[in-house]
């Protein structure tokens, strides 16, 4: 009876040395889960007082977070809080906590073994379809040029401008008109033009002409814009010129512009451009990919452009100790485990994501050291317990 109580002893410090054993190794494994042994009394069945030994009953994973390791890659992620990044293996979704992505030949985001990352593909209105996976995906295609529609003149006329000493308004003579500026836009081929605008003061008081050029090319005639004593723009109603459609004569569709001079003044005696912009701009090519906090998965361009290409699945479970693991730091799930909720990063209960990082292991090397001690003394005091049951038989055996 003692021989197999203490070998049941003995392999349950075995099987809590090999747990320690593997955490130790793990230890610089990104993502992995420390796991812990427990352990279990044996009693047979009846009135016998004396248990039979121990059993090895489960060993938990501990699914605490790990520590962020901080890298220079955008597609290095790391989950802060709870959640798995959901996988698909060749249609079979698995869960991970190892965010350490690339691209394959075609352009979609794997893991290490060719797991593809799944997302919540972006709709054409800015949200994102949340009922259903789909794999990530980077477009490396160039981002299309905006043609220019609208341009807005923030600027401020001085209240005691003199009308110009040359009453025929010439754009090449600086003494036809008092202020000008000028800005970019773009045609529908991405090609960049300049839009130049000349203020002339009116002998009308608090009236002004604005004339339009583009490239050097006139833009309709005169723009007549009138202001109140208070110096706010009265004329017109909704500060808003339409000029006539202007060819580039690139082969682009003619440009079809709208001024907004809402927000232009007549203060103070000195000229001021507060805000000049228009809504155009060139083609781009594909420069980065970015990942917001929440998940967002940008493809970035050189023309400033970003376009969403779908929001991080996360994936989380009522019981995580029902999960099956898989190795290569992988779960599945199972009946015990319970269905996989998913969502979006920073909702409900799910983590944020960093991009530019990965979570390290969760292992506490001076925890695991003190076990290895602890599962080896308890090893040695059962091979005590043999040797000296050994000696009881033979004490027995011997006597006369």
């Amino acid at each position: 009876m003692p021989f197999r109580v203490a070998l049941s002893g003995l392999n349950a410090a075995s099987a809590d040395l090999n747990v320690t054993a593997n955490n130790i190794a793990n230890a610089n494994t990104v993502g992995f889960k420390s796991s812990r042994a427990q352990f279990a009394d044996v009693f047979a069945v009846g009135a016998q007082e004396i248990g039979n030994g121990v059993r090895l009953s489960a060993v938990m994973q501990e699914f605490g977070q790990g520590g962020t390791d901080l890298t220079d890659r955008s597609l290095d992620l790391a989950i802060s809080g709870e959640g798995f990044f959901t996988l698909s293996d060749n249609g079979q979704i698995i869960y991970s906590r190892v965010g350490s992505f690339d691209l394959d030949r075609d352009g979609y985001v794997v893991n290490h073994v060719g797991q593809r990352l799944q997302v919540f593909a972006a709709n054409a209105d800015g949200t994102f379809n949340t009922g259903s996976l789909s794999d990530l995906r980077i477009t490396t295609t160039d981002s299309p040029p905006q043609a220019t529609s609208s341009l807005e003149f923030g600027v401020n006329l001085p209240g005691n401008a003199e009308p110009p000493a040359i009453g025929v308004f010439d754009p090449t003579n600086p003494s036809t008109y008092n202020h000008s500026t000028a800005l970019t836009v773009y045609d529908s081929l991405g090609t960049a033009h300049t839009v130049s605008a000349y203020f002339v003061r009116s002998a009308t008081p608090n009236e002004w002409n604005a004339h339009f050029y583009v490239d050097g090319n006139p833009v309709g005639g005169a723009n007549t814009m009138t202001y109140s004593g208070f110096g706010v723009l009265t004329t017109p109603a909704s500060g808003e010129f339409t000029l006539p459609d202007y060819d580039p004569g690139n082969g682009a569709e003619p440009l079809s512009l709208t001024v907004d001079l809402s927000q232009s003044t007549q203060f103070g005696s000195s000229f001021g451009v507060n805000r000049l912009s228009q809504n155009g701009f060139a083609a781009g090519r594909f420069a980065e990919v970015d990942v917001d906090a929440n998940g967002v998965v940008f493809a970035r361009f050189t023309n400033g452009r970003s376009q969403a290409l779908g929001q991080i699945a996360l994936s989380n479970f009522t019981n995580l100790q029902g999960l099956r693991q898989l190795g290569d730091t992988s779960w599945a799930e199972t009946f015990m485990s319970g269905d996989a909720v998913r969502g979006a990063p920073g909702t409900a209960s799910f983590g944020l994501i960093q991009s530019g990082a990965l979570e390290s292991s969760n292992i506490d090397l001076t925890k695991q050291l003190v076990n290895m001690i602890t599962a080896q003394r308890n090893f040695q005091a059962n091979a005590q317990v043999i040797s000296t049951a050994d000696q009881v038989t033979q004490a027995i055996i011997n006597l006369r």
